[in-house]
């Protein structure tokens, strides 16, 4: 592959691999304060909805696999990305709670079925055997990237409809807003569809075939594996981190009194640092090993949460909580850099990379079931310092079995 159509091919995949999650999650993690009141909705309601998101993309985690090792890239690619912005265009309508569970459920296939062991294949194709933590990274590091700035945009639009006096900020104003925000990210996630349809091609390095290069002997022997189970762990505990950052804009609002445009404005910063991370990450990870790199990254989640939810940093949030919370979200999209790198590390054959993709999406990505679920039900309606303090501490049992994990992983690994 020459350098170009890599570079093309890369930025295809970045640009598609978050287009795809604009419209279910990085609306809703960026905008929730603004979605909250225009909606009229709770974060219980909210984590009801990505519940159901979660239910359907479990399902379409496992059979996607197997699709991905059948079908091009491109084709996958291009046909999530135009149902997925078809549902952006019913959610501009505004529709009911119940409507909204509908979306949420829907958008859990259409972003998952086609799309997500096709990404996963098609980066660990682009890369080589002693590149993966780059090549991972240059994926989940331009996607923070992209996601960082489609964010910072819309927290413009609030900027400019908003009157400069926020008492003055009406419900039509926050409805009319996130219309725009809404309308603008679907338009996008069509875009995006356009250009992988034009630009990707057939990237996989195996020719096509008619049938499915499944044998379920091999995937059920995958499934026994020790290093698949602790790599299962490792994503889930990673992705719960990942799911828990949906909080921080709210936690700003809640917790430090940010109006809503300042409590964007935060949620959009720490986006920017997912690129700094992963990328920094990744890079680190090629010159040692990804799986080396896991240890340090839950070590850091593990304090981190320890410190917000002990109350340490509450009186203090400038100095300590801000840092805090850079400090957590440096280590979530550090584990997100790396938990595919590792695949390499399995000498798994390239060919089965989509069904190993589905077998161990399954388990490692069932936190959009439970997790916005279990945010909104400790934080309630109107959640202060305390019900914060409540969910950090709660938490913090995820990066401890993350790092177990990894130590397994590491000694799997070791005794092949």
């Amino acid at each position: 592959m020459k350098n170009t159509h890599k570079i093309t091919v890369m930025f295809s995949l970045i640009i598609a691999g978050e287009a795809i999650f604009l419209l279910p999650f990085i609306l809703m993690r960026v905008f929730k304060p603004v979605i909250r009141e225009a909606f009229v909705i709770s974060d219980a309601q909210i984590g009801e909805a990505q519940a159901l998101y979660g239910i359907t993309a479990v399902l379409s985690y496992f059979f996607g696999g197997f699709i991905a090792d059948k079908y091009e890239p491109r084709k996958l690619l291009s046909l999530s990305l135009v149902l997925t912005g078809l549902g952006g265009f019913w959610m501009v309508f505004k529709p009911s709670i119940t409507g909204l569970k509908i979306l949420y459920a829907f958008w859990g296939i259409s972003t998952i079925l086609f799309f997500w062991a096709s990404l996963i294949k098609a980066t660990r194709q682009w890369g080589n055997e002693h590149n993966q933590g780059l090549s991972f990274g240059l994926l989940d590091g331009g996607r923070g990237f992209f996601a960082a700035t489609i964010a910072l945009s819309g927290a413009g639009i609030l900027t400019f409809f908003f009157p400069e006096k926020g008492s003055e900020i009406t419900f039509e104003h926050k409805v009319a807003t996130l219309q725009y925000i809404i309308g603008a990210l679907t338009i996008i996630v069509f875009l995006v569809a356009f250009l992988v349809w034009n630009t990707l091609g057939n990237t996989t390095q195996e020719k096509q075939t008619n049938e499915f290069p499944f044998d379920f002997k091999k995937a059920f022997s995958l499934m026994k594996q020790k290093k698949v189970i602790f790599h299962s762990l490792i994503i889930f505990c990673a992705y719960c981190a990942y799911k828990l950052t949906g909080v921080y804009g709210t936690y700003a609002k809640d917790v430090w009194n940010y109006s809503l445009e300042e409590a964007t404005y935060f949620a959009v910063f720490i986006q920017y640092l997912r690129p700094i991370s992963a990328i920094l990450i990744g890079w680190i990870a090629d010159k040692y090993l990804p799986s080396k790199m896991l240890i340090p990254s839950f070590s850091v989640l593990i304090i981190t949460s320890a410190l917000l939810g002990l109350g340490f940093s509450e009186n203090h949030f400038m100095y300590t909580s801000f840092a805090t919370f850079i400090g957590i979200a440096f280590a979530t999209y550090s584990l997100r850099g790396l938990y595919f790198a590792i695949i390499e590390e399995t000498k798994t054959p390239i060919e089965f990379t989509g069904t190993l993709v589905g077998i161990i999406s399954i388990v490692g990505f069932t936190p959009d079931v439970f997790m916005s679920l279990f945010n909104g039900y400790m934080l309630g309606e109107n959640p202060t310092i305390v019900e914060y303090q409540n969910l950090f501490s709660t938490f913090i049992i995820i990066p401890i079995v993350g790092l177990i994990a990894a130590l397994g992983f590491r000694k799997s690994i070791k005794n092949e």
